[in-house]
């Protein structure tokens, strides 16, 4: 199984809080200071996309992490036998469109060949309810492992609705990965008590989400 370097992960309160599936990226100098970046309303967009997908990158190397890996032997160039590790075969992306698409490429960078679906869940008009409109999955999304990517999580009801589909679909809870930005305690709990085998990995858990990342980052600001 995947395992994960101690120091890349925080022992923050809050991951004992909401159990061992919340992962909350370690906070050193260079994650804040591209939170904090992320977070001033005076940043350009230029700065913005670029220092986002920085920290997109970082997130994304993380939920890899987490993915199953099997054993495996390699011969090196001097003819030595090497034990190392390689993925389970099966992993895919899933987005939720808009925002997303801008983990999208954080990904492929990461995993060249790697398929990636779309989910898109609008709110209704006259309830607000969450509700999915359009997915498009890879083939034999049931047997795979699944990165769902998605940046802001404010409330937790678009991701639990993603979620509620991939199930439909017969994706195992336990093999989904959220990889997300910024989240607040309560989109957590909600995702959490409904989908309690899933795990999220996030770099910042704090009561207030940047929740203009999407306009920003595509510039329909």
């Amino acid at each position: 199984m995947g395992s994960s370097d101690p120091e890349l992960l925080s022992t923050h309160e809050n991951c004992i809080e909401y159990g061992t599936n919340l992962k909350i990226l370690a906070s050193n100098d260079q994650v804040k200071e591209l939170q904090t970046i992320l977070r001033d309303r005076n940043t350009s967009r230029s700065d913005f996309k670029f220092y986002a997908d920085r920290l997109i990158r970082l997130v994304i190397e993380e939920s890899l992490n987490q993915l199953p890996f099997t054993d495996c032997k390699v011969i090196t160039p001097t003819g030595a036998t090497y034990n190392g590790l390689k993925y389970q075969s099966g992993n895919c992306g899933v987005s939720i469109v808009r925002s997303g698409e801008a983990m999208e490429q954080g990904l492929r960078d990461c995993c060249r060949s790697i398929r990636i679906g779309k989910i898109l869940v609008e709110s209704d008009a006259d309830t607000h309810e969450a509700k999915v409109v359009y997915a498009r999955f890879p083939e034999n999304i049931a047997q795979r492992q699944v990165l769902l990517m998605y940046p802001i999580m404010s409330t937790g009801n678009t991701v639990a609705q993603a979620v509620n589909v991939l199930k439909e679909h017969g994706v195992k809870e336990d093999c989904i990965i959220l990889s997300n930005l910024f989240c607040t305690p309560l989109a957590v709990k909600t995702v959490m008590d409904s989908f309690p085998k899933m795990k999220i990995l996030t770099s910042e858990l704090h009561p207030v989400a940047p929740n203009h990342f999407g306009q920003k980052y595509f510039g329909t600001d």
